[in-house]
């Protein structure tokens, strides 16, 4: 049995931070909205030259960011709206799970204008998904212009934040947009992106993520955004 008392907790005004493995505590923490970047489960090899002087793709495969997750952490009693990303090969049986469970499904596009050239003989990854699940009563929300199924904005370079897959503030901050009442949590928290746009949005945050180096780096981003917030004392 886990012991909640034994771990590295950070608690700021909006945001409660666990380092910790989200199989563990997940369950652990009650009825949560849920936005998820969870490890993708796909081929990851090939790249040539390319792959060798960027980086990004042996440290995913380096951190296990390529095997993917189990899906029955995403609890549908527990959360009631869902937002996870995935790759183009995990459609297939994550919307099974979803569609299984859920009341609605949308699948939701990330366009990238500048993709990476890697592509191992397939089409280039200029789109990315992430899929909205939801129940009665937490569908969702925002003005007509926030609804589109898409989102354009630029990909990060993994130097940014020293994460190979950190996802831009303006694909979470539309999707922090299109969440209802509730405290916003990411159990694959990484270096911070989702609370970073959740307390921007002046809404309560609760991440999770197991490897102390990116832990580190989401405390410090969320500090920031917390000391950014307009309201925030001088």
């Amino acid at each position: 049995m886990l012991d909640v008392t034994t771990l590295t907790v950070v608690t700021m005004d909006h945001a409660t931070l666990y380092l910790a493995d989200a199989n563990e505590l997940l369950h652990r923490l009650g009825r949560v909205l849920l936005v998820a970047d969870p490890p993708y489960l796909f081929d990851n090899s090939g790249g040539g030259a390319f792959r060798a002087a960027r980086g990004a793709s042996d440290q995913i495969v380096a951190e296990r960011l390529d095997e993917g997750f189990d899906h029955s952490i995403i609890n549908p009693l527990l959360h009631p709206s869902v937002v996870v990303f995935c790759h183009n090969d995990q459609l297939p049986e994550l919307l099974t799970y979803l569609t299984g469970n859920y009341r609605r499904v949308c699948v939701n596009v990330w366009i990238k204008p500048n993709p990476s050239p890697h592509r191992n003989k397939h089409y280039l990854a200029d789109t990315e998904f992430f899929i909205h699940a939801w129940q009665e009563g937490h569908h969702p929300v925002g003005d007509h212009h926030d609804m589109h199924r898409h989102v354009t904005a630029r990909s990060q370079p993994s130097k940014v934040h020293d994460h190979p897959t950190v996802k831009p503030d303006a694909v979470m901050e539309k999707i922090i947009a299109n969440m209802g009442e509730g405290i916003i949590c990411d159990p694959f928290m990484g270096t911070g992106s989702t609370g970073v746009a959740a307390v921007k949005a002046g809404r309560t945050f609760i991440g999770i993520e197991h490897n102390p180096k990116h832990f580190a780096t989401a405390v410090e981003r969320l500090r920031l955004a917390h000391e950014q917030r307009p309201h925030a004392p001088p």
